[in-house]
């Protein structure tokens, strides 16, 4: 793995080992950034189930100006946090170790509004999908910045739904064995 455009361009990261976490492909993160180039300047950024960080960190590298990872897992927690020392990432994040869940049920004080939210539960777990898009689009909606989209990474053959409460899909990409789903607020413009 690696990342994949800007400061930060072709330095290496490592994944957590075993299959209990399944970092998003160099090219599925290269398709998801080129959709999102024109929002991620100044962008603040969330990402669940952050894993080794790898999308959080390509953010950061294209010009987010914060991220929050949130991971629950030990073994992936560390991998994160060595991936950010030996990046020398010293500011422009903060990490909550806990589920996305308790995040977004957590004291709104803790986080910004967010413009981006990218979530990845693991492919296993697809349960989560519902629950963390249903919890945006409702009691977490005040996480969402105005205009904020949200894309969740899962199979290619497990739908998503085409609408949580407020966030419709607006784009679904399919690519490889994975496909990414960009929700928006009804008001929000199509992606």
């Amino acid at each position: 793995m690696r990342v994949i455009a800007g400061t930060l361009r072709s330095r290496t990261l490592t994944a957590p080992p075993g299959l209990s976490t399944r970092p998003t492909s160099d090219r599925l993160r290269e398709t998801l950034f080129n959709v999102l180039a024109p929002r991620i300047h100044n962008a603040v950024f969330l990402d669940l189930y952050a894993g080794s960080g790898a999308v959080g960190i390509e953010a950061l590298s294209r010009g987010a100006s914060r991220v929050t990872f949130v991971e629950r897992a030990a073994p992936a927690l560390k991998v994160l946090r060595a991936n950010l020392d030996r990046l020398s990432l010293t500011n422009g994040f903060r990490i909550h170790a806990g589920t996305a869940g308790s995040f977004l049920r957590g004291p709104r004080s803790q986080a910004a509004e967010f413009d981006i939210v990218f979530l990845d539960p693991p492919y296993d777990a697809a349960d989560e999908y519902a629950k963390i898009l249903n919890l945006l689009a409702s009691e977490a909606s005040a996480f969402l910045a105005p205009n904020a989209i949200v894309i969740a990474e899962h199979r290619r053959k497990e739908t998503l739904d085409p609408q949580y409460g407020p966030l419709h899909r607006t784009r679904l990409l399919e690519q490889g064995d994975a496909a990414l789903s960009f929700y928006a607020d009804n008001s929000a413009a199509p992606q």
